[in-house]
């Protein structure tokens, strides 16, 4: 059964890198911008942070020097999310160290604070570790972690292989690393979203080449609730991580097929501009334009277009009219009170 999605694994790896080398610049650029920011996004949202979007991709923008429109200001913490990510997958060939693993996590807690709670920043743990759930008096332990006392010599281990050049496929070895390190549980919180980190490294190994056109975060997150049951039942078995492996490069599949999907819109998205190039688009109406490009949520009446663009409800009724006057926008073939506005197909 591994070797079978295995080998569908590696295939579509190749198909995607192959889409993409046929692709223009601009066009890769964008789906390696739009990629990144996801596998950020879901990353931490998997944990229960939700960070703002635009902030993230301005952020990825500015640090790759991707020259886009509507950039916006990002708080220190998406800058030091940003940057963790970005050094996993532009530095993938540098060697894991203990040095690199605390600038990393420096990077995600800037204040010394996970939430209102004061952790040890850029060091491993020095209290045990359990994961628990359940009401007070009631708790159930899943998982009891590596004693603290033993973590240095843990993960000196776990560095030697990491960056040895072992026999094993770099897909592989991502799946296995990503299980050891959360066995091992070296810092007081983290731990999933650099794991996830270290994942996209040997993966991004893998294929030899720092783009990323697919999110396995993104998956992650969508079988969040299994992704733990795995982890927990395997974590409590007598070393035989099968279950683990199945899961793992099941997800991958999935991350790469959704992929397919995800690049079918940014190719969309970069020819859309590339016809409107020279058409007279006010910084309102692209700002409205890339939300629709990207899949905007909900229904587009004027009223919501003058509070995003935050602008009159007249402005945006101007803007509007333009833009069905230039046929790019045109109201939805429905029935009710509301108008709505879509994309002319």
């Amino acid at each position: 059964m591994v070797n079978s999605v295995f080998g569908e694994v590696r295939h579509l790896q190749g198909k995607i890198s192959g889409q993409m080398d046929a692709v223009g610049f601009s066009i890769k650029e964008e789906a390696m911008l739009t990629t990144l920011t996801l596998d950020v996004v879901k990353s931490s949202e998997i944990e229960g942070e939700l960070l703002n979007y635009d902030q993230v991709r301005s952020s990825i923008a500015r640090r790759l020097g991707i020259n886009t429109a509507g950039l916006v200001v990002s708080d220190r913490y998406v800058e030091g999310v940003v940057e963790m990510m970005l050094d996993a997958t532009q530095n993938y060939q540098q060697s894991l160290t203990n040095e690199r693993l605390f600038g990393w996590h420096s990077a995600l807690f800037p204040t010394g604070y996970s939430g209102m709670y004061k952790i040890e920043v850029g060091q491993y743990r020095t209290g045990e570790m359990q994961i628990v759930s359940g009401a007070m008096g009631k708790e159930k332990v899943h998982y009891q972690a590596i004693e603290a006392a033993k973590l240095t010599a843990e993960m000196s281990r776990f560095l030697e292989w990491f960056n040895a050049d072992t026999k094993i496929d770099l897909v592989l070895k991502a799946a296995i690393a990503h299980f050891w390190f959360i066995i091992i549980h070296p810092f007081d919180d983290g731990n999933g979203r650099i794991a996830r980190a270290m994942t996209d490294l040997l993966l991004t190994q893998s294929e030899n080449r720092p783009e990323r056109f697919y999110s396995m975060s993104s998956q992650i997150l969508i079988d969040k609730k299994r992704y733990y049951e795995v982890l927990q039942s395997v974590q409590h078995s007598t070393g035989d991580i099968i279950e683990w492996l199945e899961w793992f490069l099941h997800c991958l599949k999935n991350s790469l097929l959704a992929t397919e999907k995800t690049l079918n819109k940014v190719v969309y998205k970069a020819n859309f501009w590339q016809t409107h190039e020279t058409t007279p688009i006010n910084d309102r109406q692209r700002l409205i334009l890339n939300k629709l490009l990207d899949g905007f949520d909900g229904k587009l009446k004027s009223s919501k277009w003058a509070k995003i663009a935050k602008c009159s409800p007249d402005t945006a009724l101007r803007d509007i009219k333009d833009l069905m006057e230039k046929r790019i926008l045109q109201q939805e073939q429905q029935g009710g009170r509301s108008t709505n506005y879509i994309l002319t197909q």
